[in-house]
């Protein structure tokens, strides 16, 4: 128990006397110790002196590395998250890692300094130039500019600088081989590297260069902005489901025989009902064997625009009569018939797309289905339904565009319904202009 919080207080006295190390922007590492540092500078205390760096100039400051040599001989490289008596928590290049503390046998730190000699002559160079320096430092507190420092070099590759075969890692945690039964590695795809790896692997002796790194990344963002300016819908075969709301308007002729209703028995023209009718509606459609065809149920309703004509029933006329001559208030002192409803279609949509592709894609359209018309009356005395329900289908054409997941788009389509009954005068054909939200997925 003593040997382990002992050892434990090593590795946390390891950890916590630690040197900053600041990557500059063309590339060179410093290590020391922070000073202070404000909006534009940072006073950074190395070996060799102190200097003082433009905030501009500066890309990271790199965290930490340590070397874990475990008791097998392997070892594991990477930044210390977390640690305790019992686990030390690693955040590696493939992930997290933890590792019970009785299997680490020594903690060595990894500060990036390699290139001794020249952060040595850089620093001798700061401080034989210190009334440059102090003039630089003078122009940084009043614009808050500074000239770029010069350059260091890292040669080496951190495989070389710990020189121990890497530890073997499964679900984030550490795998112990023996040389009788190996643990077997297998090699994951090649991947570019991050900045920092290209620095760290490739500057001058890496197998990978600074400038294939460069240049493999060029490639790589170069791709991605191609790949910005395709059109969004040159995916489109990879969607087989289509979800549609619209909401529209169709100018509605409905003409309405009272003849039958008390009071019009001499009307032989139908009243007029005509008015425009707000139409919402939805559509469920999958893609047809990866065509350019889709197919699915659709759900509609719409309302009756309301309309209003003089009542004619006897028995209005003579409670107006009547309440007349015994001097009382009419009852009804405008005796008015008042008409509304609404209609529900629900059936089977189709879509064929000629140009899925484009940035704007048309596509034709057409449902068949059953309609239920509701058409209420509502006297000042007497009140009536008429329904007219059959069959109805309608056909046009539609163009969408994508906006990111959405589609937005307009619909035009002409409605064919035949009426019976009360409303059998009534036009049997009547056009739709909708405005959609569409989603494939």
């Amino acid at each position: 128990m003593k040997r382990s919080i002992a050892f434990f207080a090593a590795v946390l006295t390891a950890v916590s006397l630690q040197a900053e190390s600041i990557k500059l922007k063309d590339g060179t590492i410093l290590s020391g110790s922070i000073l202070s540092q404000t909006q534009y500078t940072l006073n950074l205390a190395t070996s060799y002196g102190t200097v003082t760096l433009n905030q501009k100039e500066i890309e990271q400051i790199l965290p930490d590395k340590h070397r874990i040599l475990l008791k097998g001989g392997t070892q594991l490289v990477g930044v210390i998250l977390d640690l305790d008596e019992f686990n030390l928590k690693l955040q590696t290049d493939t992930g997290v890692v933890n590792i019970d503390m009785p299997q680490i046998a020594n903690i060595e730190v990894y500060d990036y300094d390699q290139g001794q000699k020249q952060q040595q002559q850089y620093v001798e160079q700061k401080i034989e130039t210190a009334a440059q320096a102090a003039q630089k430092q003078e122009q940084v507190a009043q614009t808050g500019k500074v000239e770029a420092a010069g350059g260091l070099s890292f040669d080496s590759d951190i495989d070389k600088v710990f020189d121990a075969q890497n530890a073997t890692v499964v679900g984030g945690r550490v795998v112990t081989s023996t040389p009788t039964s190996p643990v077997q590695v297998v090699e994951k795809n090649p991947q570019l590297l991050s900045d920092e790896e290209a620095f760290l692997k490739g500057v001058k002796s890496g197998t990978v260069s600074q400038q294939e790194y460069a240049a493999a990344a060029k490639t790589e963002l170069t791709s991605k902005k191609k790949a910005k300016k395709e059109s969004p819908l040159k995916n489109e075969k990879n969607f087989n489901k289509y979800l549609a709301l619209q909401v529209g308007a169709m100018p509605l002729d409905l003409q309405l025989n009272v003849s039958g209703m008390k009071g019009f028995e001499k009307e032989t023209d139908p009243k007029d009902l005509s008015g425009t009718s707000i139409a919402v509606s939805g559509k469920f459609l999958w893609r047809v064997m990866d065509s350019n065809f889709w197919l699915g149920p659709t759900l509609g309703i719409a309302n009756i625009d309301g309309a209003d004509f003089a009542d004619l029933d006897p028995d209005v006329a003579n409670a107006n009569n009547s309440a007349s001559g015994e001097g009382k208030p009419l009852p009804y002192p405008n005796p008015t018939v008042k008409t509304s409803g609404q209609i529900l279609n629900f059936g089977l949509a189709a879509n064929y797309y000629i140009n899925p592709q484009n940035r704007f894609a048309f596509y034709l359209t057409a449902d068949a289905g059953y309609e239920m018309l509701t058409l209420n009356y509502r006297g000042e005395m007497k009140s009536e339904t008429f329904k007219s329900n059959g069959f109805a289908a309608s056909a046009g054409a539609g163009v969408e565009t994508r906006i990111d997941d959405l589609l937005l788009g307009i619909e035009v389509r002409q409605h064919f319904a035949s009426r019976n009954d009360e409303l059998k005068d009534s036009a049997a054909s009547n056009t739709v202009f909708s405005a959609q939200a569409s989603w494939k997925f």
